[in-house]
């Protein structure tokens, strides 16, 4: 047999190979890698709770979101119906004041225009009873004109209470 470089390769890695079973060096790099393992599926498992949890909170954010957005809008609502009910309100208002002030306001004038036809029918009436004395005194004599005009003042004061009535 001829011992040449081949063979001392050979013999090199058997025992190689023979030292590494012999330290074990196969089931430590096993279970290096099995350690391994279970760290990524660790990790894997872990980040799919955070992905879970977190399109949890997205989806309550999302809610609260749109409910935000729903309650916004019914209170938006809710504002333009007391606008509406507060324009028709002092709309009411208004013409109801502006109908009370007409009234007011016709009243007053009808009061004027009263007291103004009393006055000129007090004025014609002291006119007529100056223009009769005058007539009187310039055309009748004296005892007859006190006793006309005593007359006609009755009958004048008469008449003015059955107006006035």
């Amino acid at each position: 047999m001829v011992i040449d470089a081949t063979f001392w390769v050979a013999v090199s890695f058997i025992i190689f190979f023979g030292v590494l079973i012999y330290l074990k060096i196969p089931k430590k790099i096993s279970q290096i890698l099995d350690k391994m393992i279970s760290d990524i599926k660790n990790e894997i498992e872990e980040s799919e709770k955070l992905r879970t949890e977190a399109k949890t909170l997205v989806d309550n954010a999302q809610n609260k979101l749109d409910t935000a957005q729903s309650v916004s809008n019914e209170i938006l609502e809710e504002a333009q119906k007391d606008a509406d009910k507060l324009i028709i309100e002092l709309n009411d208002k208004f013409h109801k004041s502006s109908e009370i002030k007409k009234n007011l306001a016709e009243n007053k004038i009808r009061q004027m225009k009263e007291a103004a036809i009393k006055e000129i029918k007090d004025a014609s009436i002291k006119i007529a009873v100056d223009s009769v004395k005058k007539i009187i005194t310039t055309s009748v004599d004296k005892s007859k004109l006190d006793t006309v005009f005593q007359k006609n003042l009755k009958e004048t004061k008469e008449e003015l209470k059955k107006i006035n009535s």
